[in-house]
């Protein structure tokens, strides 16, 4: 058998949804891959077979050559690291740069003369070269630019979706300078069939990764917004969106609760680099106010529909169906599901979630709530379906009307269900 085609020894840096697709992809072209996370229990269910993202199948897993490791040691002697750490925001919806600051100074000591650091983590422009690159040169005591080289190539990966796989999507690279562009985009074509895309610049390249998000944020707003207006107006936004949807250029957004670690995260690193310039962004940020605010308008026309029915609701049983941010897919973080339930909390109500795919223990720590048995839906006075995952999808209808008495309430975020078809003694209500 011939060398294989990446000659490299590549060190995977973070091993969330970004980085183990990306990992187990690279070690089938190159003879030697290090996974590398400092999350001791994730590194261990690695080296069960068990992806607890759902991203890779426990074969896949067997059948890689890749090493798992929590020891930064082993990253000693690769020529390519590639960090895919996640960047969160604080409280104050600021950057928070500590996981790639971490990820950074556990990379430094390992590195050598020659070596490339690619940066796939989201930022704001900049941040590879002012702020990752002089914490690897005060670390490692080497030079950038003379003794390693800076890059930076945007992650495309989307939980959950089997079709835009890694290899499927075009990927962005861009480097300090043209030999070290070369290097990695050479890694890069090795595994994405679809091509790269050679940026002119890292900062453009960062500048790229973050409207990606940013422009998906705001279309989403836009439907929110439109959605709070046809509520108004007695009109299903879902019906409008179809006629609408005729047109061979409308585009095919909906609205919904935006959750997760990108679409309601990414905008605040754009944002706080242009307030930090001088520029207060208006449309960015309002759509973000749209966005963030719509688990509190979908608990209170919870509410509202209760109050309809007649029903008491500090005494009412309501019931939500979903809490990961995205269907079929077991991440948790900022997930909007929670100020739905948080929301229903600061009325008096008591919901009880069910979610097929989310950890348990993770919806302890991250929002203090339990989830219950699917057999707990019963004789609901609200039913919410928050989160369209394959089990609820494949519900009979009268299963999950049957979770509602008589006269009682189904909240419908996602439209998974048509109207025509619910008991004429139940109140129906979609976004």
């Amino acid at each position: 058998m011939g060398a294989k085609p990446i000659q490299e020894r590549i060190a995977v840096v973070g091993l969330g949804y970004v980085g183990l697709p990306l990992a187990i992809a690279l070690a089938k072209a190159c003879d030697e891959v290090i996974g590398f996370d400092v999350n001791t229990r994730r590194i261990a269910a690695l080296n069960a077979g068990d992806d607890t993202t759902r991203e890779i199948s426990a074969e896949d897993l067997a059948q890689t050559t890749m090493t798992f490791t929590d020891d930064p040691a082993a990253l000693a002697g690769a020529s390519m690291f590639v960090v895919t750490v996640p960047t969160p925001i604080t409280d104050e919806k600021r950057p928070d740069l500590r996981p790639l600051e971490s990820a950074s100074r556990a990379i430094a000591p390992a590195l050598s003369p020659g070596a490339v650091v690619v940066y796939e983590s989201t930022v704001f422009p900049g941040v590879t070269e002012e702020f990752c690159g002089p914490i690897l040169e005060e670390v490692s005591g080497l030079e950038r630019g003379k003794e390693f080289f800076l890059a930076y190539s945007p992650e495309r990966i989307n939980p959950g979706d089997t079709v835009h796989t890694i290899d499927k999507v075009v990927k962005v690279v861009s480097a300090e300078d043209e030999a070290t562009l070369d290097r990695v985009a050479a890694a890069y074509e090795a595994v994405v069939d679809a091509g790269v895309y050679r940026a002119k610049s890292i900062k453009v390249a960062e500048a790229a990764k973050v409207i990606e998000n940013t422009q998906r944020d705001l279309n989403i707003a836009l439907m929110n917004e439109l959605s709070l207006i046809f509520d108004r107006m007695d009109l299903r936004t879902i019906d409008v969106l179809r006629a609408a949807g005729t047109k061979w250029n409308f585009l095919h957004f909906r609205p919904g609760l935006v959750g997760g670690h990108c679409i309601g995260v990414d905008p605040y690193y754009l944002t706080s680099k242009a307030e930090a310039l001088g520029y207060n962004p208006q449309v960015i940020l309002s759509g973000r106010r749209i966005n963030d605010d719509m688990g509190r308008f979908v608990a209170q026309t919870t509410i509202r529909r209760l109050v309809m029915m007649d029903a008491s609701v500090r005494r009412a049983r309501v019931g939500v169906l979903g809490l990961t941010f995205k269907e079929n897919v077991p991440d948790l973080r900022h997930s909007k599901v929670a100020d739905v339930v948080h929301e229903l909390r600061s009325f008096g109500v008591s919901p009880i979630i069910h979610d097929p795919v989310a950890d348990a223990d993770e919806a302890k720590a991250l929002y203090d709530i339990d989830l219950s048995p699917l057999q707990d839906f019963q004789v609901l006075d609200a039913l919410v379906i928050a989160v369209c995952h394959d089990q609820y999808v494949e519900m009979a209808l009268p299963s999950l009307c049957g979770m509602v008495r008589t006269g009682g309430v189904i909240i419908d975020v996602k439209s998974m269900l048509e109207p025509e078809q619910i008991r004429a003694d139940l109140n129906y209500w979609s976004l």
